[in-house]
């Protein structure tokens, strides 16, 4: 084979070489289209549909509401009025107590809500009790004041309502005893007989305190220290209670405190003399959750004494 020959063999088979495809970079403009037509489609029924016609829609609403045990009222100009139905009962909003807490169970709150009452009417409950305990007390004082102020012995004795109840602060300084002494003074025994009919008419227990000041006793006296002397003349006064006066004696203690409950502090140079008291204490005979208003009642009354006091000097 000559060399003619295969060169125009070569040439014949490139000749016979495919071209390759030209790729369509614009296909998806068909599917665009496609998809832009059915939502025109879409917008169309939805439009068409939206025309509804009023009586046959009235006729549906009717049979709806009716399924639902709702009355339907229909108007002449096609409209439609319900009542409160089901549905709308239940998409309401639920009007919450503002006193409640939404995330308490119902038990839960019903227990708290029946505490919270029974606080109140016990705090009702011990308002009432110290107030009448507080009025005894207070018709107490007064006896004994009026008592003391016939006998001539007026300023013998102070007072105050505590806790504890009546607190009658006989001043023993000159009055009950001479110094470091637990032997009732003639004035003494006078002072005592004043108040003794006041509380022999009470049902209350009644406690007599020894108070002595802070001076130390006299080495080689006749007692020991302040705690035996403020002991000796609490029991000599409520002897004299018992025995002279006729004092039921199972209505009575005694106690000594020495210098522990002063009135006034040591700096203050007037405690020498109101420290050294015999207290008189008339037990309350309320309940401990009463008996702790008594000093806010005491306080009140005290205000409201004052105030009379200066409306009565205004001129």
């Amino acid at each position: 084979m000559s060399k003619h020959d295969s060169g125009g063999k070569g040439r014949r088979r490139h000749e016979e070489h495919e071209e390759e495809e030209h790729e369509n970079h614009e296909r998806w403009l068909v599917s665009f289209a496609d998809m832009m037509t059915l939502l025109t489609a879409v917008f169309i029924v939805l439009y068409s549909i939206s025309q509804v016609d009023q009586l046959k829609f009235a006729a549906f609403a009717e049979g709806l509401s009716e399924s639902f045990g709702a009355p339907t009222s229909i108007i002449d100009d096609g409209s439609v009025t319900t009542q409160t139905s089901v549905l709308d009962q239940l998409n309401s909003p639920m009007q919450i107590d503002n006193q409640t807490d939404p995330t308490q169970k119902p038990d839960q709150a019903a227990q708290d809500a029946a505490r919270a009452d029974a606080l109140a009417e016990q705090s009702a409950q011990n308002q009432a009790e110290a107030q009448a305990q507080f009025d005894q007390l207070a018709a107490a004082q007064a006896a004994i004041t009026a008592a003391l102020t016939a006998a001539g012995d007026a300023d013998a004795a102070t007072y105050q309502i505590t806790e504890e109840g009546l607190v009658v602060h006989v001043v023993a300084d000159q009055v009950l005893f001479g110094p470091e002494q637990a032997d009732l003074r003639g004035e003494g025994k006078t002072v005592l007989d004043a108040i003794a009919p006041t509380l022999a008419g009470l049902p209350n227990a009644l406690k007599v305190e020894g108070h002595t000041n802070s001076l130390p006793v006299t080495p080689g006296g006749p007692y020991a220290s302040n705690w035996d002397l403020s002991a000796a003349r609490a029991v000599n006064v409520l002897r004299y209670l018992v025995e002279t006066d006729g004092l039921a004696a199972d209505r009575m203690q005694a106690a000594g405190f020495a210098d522990t409950r002063p009135l006034l502090p040591a700096t203050d140079p007037a405690s020498v003399s109101v420290n050294r008291r015999v207290d008189i204490v008339v037990l309350s005979t309320a309940s401990a959750e009463a008996s702790a208003l008594l000093p806010g009642l005491a306080s009140q009354a005290a205000t409201q004494a004052v105030t009379a006091q200066n409306q009565e000097s205004t001129p």
